[in-house]
Formats: C-alpha cells, sequence, structure tokens
C-alpha cells in the first residue's frame, strides 16, 4: 500500500499538474477541427475507456493532439464503490493508458458499475456507512498503488438515498481524502443537481467539503423532469449547456478556492466545437477574475 508521504514524493516529482485555465471534453467529432485550428485552451479530458485498446484512429488523434496540449484523463468503468475487487486487467489496461500519454491528470467517479463480471454501464450510488468507507479507500489505495500517482475523486450526482447511510455524502468524501491522500474533482454541476434534488443549500455542501484538496472542476448541463410526487427533479445528463445557476455557483466556488483547472462537459447532443469553445471562454473569464 502506498503512504501518504510516498504520494506527497511521487506528485512533487511529477511534471506540472493541469494549467489554471478552462479546458474541454474531447469528442472524435472535433478531431480535425482542433488540429487544424489549435484553438487557445487550457487542456483536454477524454474518457479513459474510450482508448483501452492498442491502436485505431482514436489514438493516432489523441497523439497529435497531446503533443500540443495538456491532457486530463477520466475514468468512468472501474468501479471504486463496487463491492467486488477492482477488475485487475481493467486497471491495468489503465496503468498502460497513463503510461502511453502521461497525462497531467486522473479522476474516477465515487460509485459503482459493475457486478462481478456484469458492467451497468451507468455510475450507480452507494450507502455512506463505515463499511462502504473502507472498501472505497482500499480501492482508491490500489489504483494509486498500480498508477504510482495520486488521483482525484468526483463528488457524484445523485437521485436518491439509503437509509442505512450513517454518514453524510461530504463527511464521507472528506474522510475518504484524509485516509488516501488523493485529490477532489468537484464537479459543480453535480453539487447542484443533487441538493436541488434532495433539497439541500449547495453553498453549504461545498463548504463542508475539504476544498484545499480540489485538484479540478468539472461544469456540464442537465436536464429537468419531475419525480414521482411532483416535486423537481434534475438529470446530470451533460446534454445542454452549462445552467446560469451553475455559472453563479461556479463563481462562488472559485471564491474560496482561487483558479482552478476547470473542465466543460458535454458528452450528449454535442454541439459544433465552436460552441463548447464559448463556454470555455467564459469560465476562462470567470478564473480570470480570482486570485491563483
Amino acid at each position: 500500500m502506498m503512504t501518504l508521504s510516498s504520494l506527497h514524493a511521487i506528485s512533487q516529482a511529477q511534471a506540472p499538474g493541469l494549467p489554471r485555465r478552462a479546458g474541454l471534453g474531447l469528442k472524435h467529432e472535433h478531431f480535425l477541427e482542433v488540429l487544424e485550428t489549435s484553438p487557445d485552451i487550457g487542456f483536454f479530458e477524454v474518457h479513459a475507456e474510450n482508448y483501452m485498446v492498442a491502436g485505431g484512429p482514436f489514438h493516432h488523434y489523441l497523439g497529435l493532439i497531446r503533443e500540443q496540449y495538456p491532457l486530463s484523463l477520466h475514468g468512468v468503468g472501474l468501479s471504486i464503490g463496487g463491492e467486488h475487487p477492482l477488475d485487475r486487467e481493467h486497471l491495468a489496461r489503465l496503468a498502460t493508458l497513463i503510461d502511453r500519454y502521461q497525462p497531467q491528470s486522473f479522476s474516477e467517479h465515487l460509485a459503482w458499475s459493475s457486478h462481478g463480471p456484469v458492467f451497468l454501464n451507468d455510475l450507480l450510488p452507494l450507502a455512506y456507512d463505515s463499511a462502504t468507507l473502507q472498501r472505497v479507500c482500499e480501492h482508491i489505495d490500489q489504483v494509486q498503488s498500480t498508477l504510482k500517482r495520486p488521483m482525484l475523486l468526483e463528488n457524484p450526482s445523485t437521485y436518491l438515498q439509503f437509509q442505512r447511510s450513517t454518514l453524510d455524502e461530504t463527511d464521507f468524501i472528506s474522510e475518504i481524502i484524509r485516509r488516501t491522500g488523493c485529490g477532489l474533482l468537484l464537479d459543480v454541476n453535480n453539487v447542484y443537481v443533487s441538493c436541488i434534488n434532495h433539497q439541500r443549500d449547495p453553498l453549504a455542501y461545498i463548504d463542508a467539503l475539504p476544498l484545499q484538496a480540489v485538484g479540478e472542476i468539472h461544469l456540464a448541463g442537465f436536464a429537468e423532469d419531475t419525480d414521482s410526487l411532483g416535486d423537481r427533479l434534475l438529470i446530470d445528463d451533460h446534454g445542454a449547456p452549462i445552467d446560469n445557476a451553475v455559472w453563479q455557483l461556479y463563481e462562488k466556488v472559485l471564491a474560496h478556492v482561487g483558479s482552478v483547472a476547470t473542465l466543460i462537459e458535454r458528452d450528449n447532443q454535442v454541439p459544433a466545437f465552436g460552441a463548447l469553445l464559448a463556454e470555455a471562454q467564459q469560465a476562462e473569464w470567470h478564473l480570470s477574475q480570482v486570485t491563483p
């Protein structure tokens, strides 16, 4: 198991992290435009699982883009919160990918997505109790030991809460960070979505997190629906422009944490590259208004 001191030493010895600028999720639809126009963008982020093959056009284009831009890898398939052991083959493929591209950052979700050999293609919620806490910490220790670098853990978007939970979500995340030395990927849209769904104050949620551990911020859009009781229900679908309420919350977050690398996420209804670049420029403006 990797100790906190050894993690710190490795982190200090590595190349600098992501620039304190706005970045974009890199979509295959935009490969050629990025290479042809070399947009002024801080970094790109890709989902690790889309690149877990040896070759092909995705690797060809990512290799060319990586030569020009910092890179963040974002995992969606490790099942950090799963009850079963981590998939060692998946983790080995991830380590190979990181060795290949040397990204400035790697992050994963506080969720589970597999049950034994069955992959469920979704990010499912956890009960926040001591057993789950121990399991998540052990899995993060295993990831960080294998990758020989600290990872960032993303706060979830949730639509239900478990009666068996004995810890608040923010306390649960804080204790994970304290025990493992991992950093926090603060998804501001997830904060807003979850807090609206559970009738909680988003600012109080953020204030309860260890903000000194924030290594990256995510911004995205959501869909709106109603639940069976007719109450407002927000869905983190990454299929729309960033809502004004999320921009306002982001501004308040930056006032607490200073300028932090900020990703614009769009995974559904992907628009023209220029529309995403405009949102990145809006985030850049917000970043320029705060002290680094």
